[in-house]
């Protein structure tokens, strides 16, 4: 009887985990190296490539293409520069370090599809100076 009871325990706590919601948990992000991310730009074509250091730092050299949203600007409000909550979202910084916060940031304000890959202190593609993408 002892066994049975068990096995049933065990069936209902494997029946139960499958009840769970596949929603993904506000604030998350998926992290990706470098080179996944050179191979989503060229594979990809509706995305944002987003620079989250400071405006100065993006003059100074950026990703051809990015646009420049510091990570201290990033808080509750809706981003102008980013309507579509569910586009693909490549985001980068200096080391990784403010990157990996503002992907946080940005799933905990209801973006969907976001990739952070690191800093473009380690990037070997293409980068551009100016305050222009």
């Amino acid at each position: 009887m002892k066994n049975g009871f068990v096995l049933l325990a065990v069936a209902t706590a494997l029946l139960l985990t499958g009840c769970g919601t596949s929603e993904k948990p506000a604030g998350s992000y998926r992290q990706v190296s470098q080179s996944d991310a050179a191979a989503m730009m060229e594979r990809e074509t509706d995305y944002i490539l987003l620079d989250v250091r400071t405006q100065e730092e993006y003059a100074q050299g950026h990703i051809p293409g990015a646009i420049c949203v510091p990570n201290e600007t990033i808080g509750s409000d809706e981003i102008p520069q980013l309507p579509d909550k569910d586009q693909l979202i490549l985001v980068y910084c200096r080391s990784g370090n403010r990157s990996k916060q503002a992907a946080e940031k940005l799933g905990k304000l209801g973006y969907t599809n976001i990739v952070e890959f690191g800093g473009i202190l380690s990037w070997t593609g293409e980068t551009v100076s100016g305050s222009e993408g």
